[in-house]
Order: structure tokens, then sequence, then C-alpha cells
């Protein structure tokens, strides 16, 4: 209890009651996986604002949480919202293996579904792999050319060094 609920007790007084949203108040911003999403947008869209969520994925998480794929997110329970959560962290075992993102980790060997900053941790972590290893693609980042094979004669130039000199 509350300290201010206890002296209410003590005094003889009726406890603070606690302010309880109306069922129509919507909430603005939802909290799911370290991310604030947006609380007037429905659920399939609202969960890809989280990184590693796209339309199909979402759809299968509202699925398996057995939350209406079309409802609106700030309008529902925050037992809802748990499930939503707790499905998020459980979507390998849910999600066929072609739909993750990170099948045969390099150093593990496992199917993985990457969510939020380790997206970006990963990646960072594979292009420094590369150049550790010397490996051509390695090399191209290293030197910040394109990396993908496409021309480089006359496009992806940067610097002063666009177009022809004249000689002196």
């Amino acid at each position: 209890m509350a300290k201010k609920q206890k002296e209410n007790l003590e005094e003889g007084l009726e406890p603070v009651a606690k302010e309880v949203p109306e069922e129509d108040e919507i909430k603005h911003l939802v909290r799911i996986m370290n991310t604030d999403l947006k609380g007037a947008n429905q659920v399939q869209y609202a969960l890809t604002g989280i990184d590693g969520i796209g339309i199909r994925i979402s759809k299968i998480i509202a699925r398996d949480a057995g939350v209406d794929p079309k409802a609106i997110i700030g309008y529902l329970p925050d037992e809802d919202v748990a499930k939503l959560d707790a499905a998020i962290l459980n979507i390998e075992k849910s999600t066929p293996v072609w739909m993750l993102n990170r099948q045969k980790d390099l150093i593990t060997g496992e199917n993985k579904h990457l969510l939020g900053i380790d997206i970006e941790l990963t990646f960072k972590e594979d292009i420094n792999n590369l150049k550790k290893v010397r490996a051509y693609r390695g090399l191209r980042h290293e030197r910040g050319l394109k990396v993908r094979g496409q021309r480089t004669k006359s496009t992806g130039r940067r610097g002063s060094i666009v177009g022809v000199r004249k000689k002196k």
C-alpha cells in the first residue's frame, strides 16, 4: 500500500482511490519491447514500428496472442498487450523457418529472429568479421566503396574529384 493510504487508514479516513482509466480512453503510446508504438494504429500496423517486424510477422504475432489484428492497439487492455509482448519473445516457435531474419547463424548455427537493437549490432558484427578475415566484401566496406557489384566509374562519386580536371 502507498504511504498516503496507510496514513488515511490509521486516521480512520477512507482510502485514497486510484485513478482508473475509463474504458473509452485511448492510450496514445503503448510500450512493447522497449519501443513506443502509436496507440491510434491497428495492432497489425502498430507492431511494424518495432525493428525486425513486418506486416506478415505482425499478423502472426497477433494471431498467436489471441488478439484481433485489426483492433486499435490503444484500446487494448494491459493483459492483451502483455500477451503480445510474450508472443513477440516466442516468435521463433510460431513462425516458419523461411520467415525468420537470421537463418543458420554463423556462430551458433541456429535459426533466430532478431528484433530491435539486436539487428544493428549483429549487422555491424558481421561486417567487422568480414573485415577481420580480409574478405573482398570486407575490404570494400573498409574503403567505403560499393560492395554489391555496382559500377563505380560514373556513379557513387563523392568529394572534390567529381568530373574531369583541366590541365594547367
